[in-house]
């Protein structure tokens, strides 16, 4: 029996693509397999910067406590009223995958509502476009999109030095990274 299976089966990121579309927001109630909790001393203000910014829906909320805010299916936010936020962003980043052709329109929905907020975007050895942004709270989020693969790439090549071959050219079988 293999513990290996093929999990973009279930999982709502796209195929990577300059068509790529973005999964329709998922407003269903599941057990959440990984979420972020973000402390906020203005929950109004949070609930802004994540939903017109970042493109966050609130799924739910119970009033001056917590709201919980969703983009696709298990990306999931729990924003936890606080009495103070840390004055700077950590080291540490959260992620949550998104599709190229958001990217500039995130960029600019951030700026709007906060100027100085973004980092980016810019491209990465492994193959994505990231985004920073510092949210309100002074949390690291990073919205990442995976560009298509072209085998000729530099990018291709860095995956291939650390054993990561794309499935058709036979140089690996990427067992040890499905």
């Amino acid at each position: 029996m293999s513990d290996y299976f093929n999990a973009f089966e279930m999982s709502p990121v796209p195929a990577p693509g300059p068509d790529a579309v973005p999964p329709e927001p998922f407003r269903g109630i599941y057990g959440m397999p990984a979420f972020a909790t973000v402390p906020t001393d203005d929950l109004a203000a949070s609930v802004d910067f994540w939903t017109r910014g970042l493109g966050f829906f609130e799924l739910f909320s119970i009033p001056g406590t917590l709201v919980h805010l969703r983009r696709w299916a298990f990306q999931d936010v729990l924003l936890v009223k606080a009495e103070s936020v840390p004055q700077q962003a950590p080291a540490m980043s959260f992620s949550f995958a998104c599709v190229l052709s958001e990217v500039d329109s995130v960029v600019e929905a951030c700026r709007a509502v906060r100027p100085d907020s973004v980092d980016g975007p810019r491209d990465t050895p492994w193959n994505t476009r990231d985004v920073e942004v510092i949210t309100p709270e002074n949390a690291r989020i990073v919205l990442t999109a995976a560009k298509p693969f072209h085998p000729d790439s530099q990018e291709a090549r860095n995956l291939e030095a650390i054993g990561i071959t794309p499935p058709d050219t036979g140089h690996g079988d990427n067992g040890e990274h499905a």
